[in-house]
């Protein structure tokens, strides 16, 4: 008896499944979770991605305004050594917390220039260059390379797109994937 043929696998997520070079997978997946966490949010009205949601605490908007913040302490801040400001002047409260006169528009796009920032700097550089000394890191035994902050990066926006899948479940039952 003839064996029916395997179904076509699925489609992999990030980069294309031929891609073995570590910096272009890095920076494919890293670009996979930014875009994971857009669809996430996609489909939600003001009042859903602003009002936090319980028992979480936090809305997904500030969420994603959370991640600009984490983008700029370790790729602006950190590896670029850039002069920038790493915390909002209210710690996580702000950090976490969408102000009232912010449109989300206005969120995204402050989100997407920490990362369009951090992507020129990741760009140009090779996974094993050591973050810059004067920003974030002040001593040369304190400085990562960049494939160390990209792995904390892409391990942060891993774990918070599985946050904003269970945030997105109570809100209105949407499932992640």
């Amino acid at each position: 008896m003839q064996q029916p043929p395997d179904p076509v696998p699925a489609l992999l997520d990030g980069p294309a499944v031929d891609v073995s070079d570590a910096h272009e997978l890095l920076l494919g997946y890293l670009k996979w979770y930014r875009e994971a966490l857009m669809r996430k949010l996609d489909g939600l009205s003001d009042d859903q991605l602003r009002e936090p949601v319980e028992p979480l605490g936090w809305s997904p908007l500030g969420l994603l305004q959370h991640l600009g913040w984490v983008e700029r302490r370790w790729m602006i801040r950190g590896f670029g050594a850039q002069d920038v400001v790493a915390y909002p002047p209210g710690g996580d409260a702000e950090e976490w917390t969408v102000a009232p006169g912010a449109s989300a528009a206005q969120v995204i796009a402050a989100y997407q220039a920490e990362v369009t920032r951090a992507n020129s700097l990741a760009a140009k550089a090779a996974l094993t260059d050591k973050a810059l000394l004067g920003g974030r890191f002040k001593a040369p035994e304190q400085a990562p390379t960049l494939g160390r902050i990209l792995f904390h990066l892409l391990q942060e926006y891993a774990r918070h797109a599985g946050h904003l899948d269970i945030a997105r479940e109570l809100i209105d039952g949407q499932t992640g994937e």
